[in-house]
C-alpha cells in the first residue's frame, strides 16, 4: 500500500516508523514533518487527514509493538508540522489513537504513548482540554504503573497538563471534582501521590476556588491521611492545611454543615490535628451550632475542651 503514489505515507517513511532502532524512527518522523508542513503550506488538508488515518489504522493499531511506536512517533511529528494555527480541525484524530496507546500491554508503547501526546498538547494547548477527562484517567492509572519509564513519562505529561490548565480561565472545576471523587479512594500509593498534588495545584490557581468543593472529597483526603508511607502523610497534610488556610479566609463560601458527619468520622483518628483547626475558625463555630448534637457529642469527647463544651451547652 505505501509505494503507491496515492499512499499518504512514503515508502521511506513507512520503512523508517516500524524500524526497530531508535534513530531510524526519528529519522522518518523528520521527513513526515517536512510533507505535513508542505501539504499545510498548500492547503491539502485532505492528504494530512489521509496521513494521520494511516498513522492510526496501519500503526497504531498494527500487532506490532515496533509499528504501534512509529505510529505514535508520527502522530506526534504531525502535530508539530501542523502548528498550533492548523492543528484544532485533526486534534480529535491525532489524541484519541494516543489515548487508545495508554492501555497498551507493552510497557514502552506506553511510555512512547506519553511522548507522543506530550509533543501533541505542547502544540495545541488549551484546545487539548477537551479531552481532560479521558487525559486525567489515562494519567491516573499511568502515574501508578509498574515500569518506572511509563510513570516518569506520565509525570512530564502531566506537568504539562497543570501548565496548561493555570493559562485556561474556562477550566470546569466541576467536572474535575467528579474525576477526583471516582478516584480519591484508590489504595494505590502512587495514584494518591497524583490526586493530591492535583488538588494542591489547583488550590493554587488564583480563578479556581477549591475550598467550595472540600465537602466532596475531604473524606477521600483524610483516608489518604493515614497513609502508611511518610511522604504520602506528608503532603496530604501539607494540601488539608492550605486549604484550611483558604477555608479561614473565605469561610462563608464553605458548605460546613456538608462535613460534619466526615469530620465526626475522621476527628478520633488521622485528622485530629486538623480537624481542630478547623472547628476553632469562626464561621465554622458558628455553622455548627445547627448541626447534629452527636457530632458536637464525638468532638467534645476527643477534645476536652471547654470552649467546645460551651457551646454545646448554649
Amino acid at each position: 500500500m505505501a509505494e503507491k503514489d496515492s499512499s499518504p505515507l512514503s515508502a521511506s517513511i513507512v520503512r523508517g516508523l516500524t524500524d526497530k532502532l531508535v534513530e531510524r524512527r526519528k529519522a522518518a518522523a523528520l521527513e513526515l514533518e517536512r510533507m505535513v508542513k508542505e501539504h499545510v503550506q498548500v492547503n491539502e488538508y485532505s492528504r494530512i487527514k489521509q496521513a494521520i488515518s494511516a498513522l492510526e489504522h496501519d500503526f497504531t493499531l498494527s500487532s506490532s509493538p515496533n509499528s504501534r511506536k512509529g505510529g505514535l512517533v508520527g502522530l506526534a511529528a504531525t502535530a508539530i508540522a501542523l502548528g498550533r494555527a492548523s492543528i484544532g480541525m485533526h486534534l480529535p484524530e491525532l489524541v484519541q489513537p494516543v489515548l487508545t496507546c495508554f492501555e497498551d500491554q507493552d510497557a514502552r508503547v506506553r511510555y512512547y504513548a506519553c511522548e507522543s501526546l506530550y509533543n501533541i498538547s505542547k502544540v495545541a494547548r488549551g484546545a487539548v482540554l477537551v479531552f481532560f477527562n479521558n487525559m486525567f484517567e489515562g494519567l491516573c492509572k499511568l502515574s501508578a504503573d509498574a515500569d518506572a519509564n511509563v510513570r516518569y513519562g506520565a509525570e512530564l505529561l502531566d506537568r504539562l497538563m497543570k501548565d496548561i490548565v493555570s493559562e485556561n480561565p474556562h477550566f470546569d472545576i466541576d467536572d474535575f471534582i467528579l474525576l477526583l471523587r471516582n478516584r480519591i479512594y484508590t489504595q494505590d500509593g502512587f495514584a494518591r501521590q497524583f490526586l493530591v498534588s492535583w488538588i494542591a495545584f489547583l488550590d493554587s490557581v488564583p480563578d479556581i476556588h477549591m475550598q467550595e468543593h472540600v465537602p466532596e472529597f475531604i473524606d477521600g483526603l483524610f483516608c489518604i491521611l493515614g497513609d502508611q508511607r511518610k511522604e504520602i502523610r506528608r503532603m496530604t497534610e501539607e494540601t488539608l492545611g492550605e486549604l484550611l488556610k483558604e477555608i479561614e479566609h473565605h469561610g462563608s463560601t464553605v458548605r460546613f454543615d456538608a462535613m460534619a458527619n466526615i469530620i465526626a468520622v475522621h476527628s478520633q483518628s488521622e485528622g485530629k490535628q486538623l480537624i481542630t483547626s478547623l472547628l476553632h475558625h469562626q464561621n465554622c463555630c458558628h455553622d455548627l451550632y445547627n448541626c447534629d448534637v452527636s457530632f458536637l457529642l464525638t468532638y467534645v469527647t476527643i477534645s476536652s475542651l471547654d470552649y467546645y463544651h460551651d457551646i454545646l451547652v448554649m
